[in-house]
């Protein structure tokens, strides 16, 4: 049986909500989503701080997948019934062999590479030479990063 649930929980970083007030998370900046092996021994959630925590989890470079993970993009924000979110167009890495357990999304552009979120799978997701695709939670009230 697998030890996930306990090493990997679905959240918005609680260091993330003070660093919007602070101004360090701005549109122009380059967020990035890394994905996490199956035997990672860190814990990962909203006491995540930074993607450099991540060292030795990371899904491995090569099979499709580059250490630090893939460039998001469309960044959309949304403010519904008093809850403000923020949302990308979904990862799809093509033609890859990956086995991950969820993922950290990070700014990539601002300094010690700051955590907004995290998220687990719910289990192992494999691809075998096909695409490994991450639907990011759409905006509003059930987004992943969302302040209220």
């Amino acid at each position: 049986m697998e030890n996930i649930a306990m090493a990997i929980t679905t959240a918005f970083c609680e260091s993330a909500k003070r660093e919007f007030l602070s101004g360090t998370h701005l549109p122009t900046h380059t967020y990035k989503l890394a994905l996490l092996k199956p035997t990672m021994t860190g814990t990962y959630g909203a006491g995540t701080t930074s993607y450099t925590s991540t060292t030795g989890d990371e899904v491995a470079n090569g099979n499709g997948y580059t250490t630090g993970g893939a460039t998001l993009t469309g960044l959309a924000y949304s403010l519904v019934s008093g809850t403000a979110s923020m949302d990308w167009s979904d990862v799809t890495w093509a033609s890859s062999s990956i086995s991950a357990v969820g993922g950290i999304i990070y700014n990539d552009s601002a300094s010690g590479k700051p955590a907004l979120a995290t998220f687990s799978f719910g289990g192992t997701i494999t691809s075998t030479n096909g695409a490994f695709t991450v639907q990011i939670p759409s905006g509003g009230a059930g987004g992943l990063i969302k302040l209220s």
